[in-house]
């Protein structure tokens, strides 16, 4: 279920936490689905059990999923439109911070959407 690349500098953990994100927005997850245990995750990857959780912890700060001691953890039941929301609010309030204007983003985007559109 899970492609883990050892080798990438993007950290383990996070590689989870995107791709199960990427299952629930592509539905393959649903709202009550069992995630398979910390354990059992780290066993079929050959990672640490620590990584493993520290992904799940993450997620469940964020609402994604939630826990059920000695039960398991599950896919939350979330508003994925509200959900893209927070992950674009994160990624623009440090630009706004250091001082970026809003037109100076609009215009980024424009561009962005420009040349992905002639991809």
């Amino acid at each position: 279920m899970f492609l883990l690349n050892t080798q990438s500098k993007e950290p383990i953990f996070e590689q989870i936490q995107n791709q199960i994100l990427r299952f629930i927005q592509a539905g393959v997850l649903a709202p009550g689905d069992r995630l398979p245990s910390v354990r059992q995750l780290a066993q079929e990857n050959g990672i640490n059990p620590n990584t493993v959780s520290k992904a799940y912890i993450e997620l469940e700060k964020n609402g994604y999923v939630y826990n059920i001691p000695k039960k398991g953890v599950y896919v939350s039941d979330i508003d994925l439109k509200q959900s893209h929301s927070n992950q674009i609010v994160k990624v623009l309030q440090p630009l706004k911070d250091s001082g970026i204007q809003k037109q100076e983003l609009m215009d980024a985007i424009e561009i962005l959407y420009k040349e992905n559109a002639t991809c």
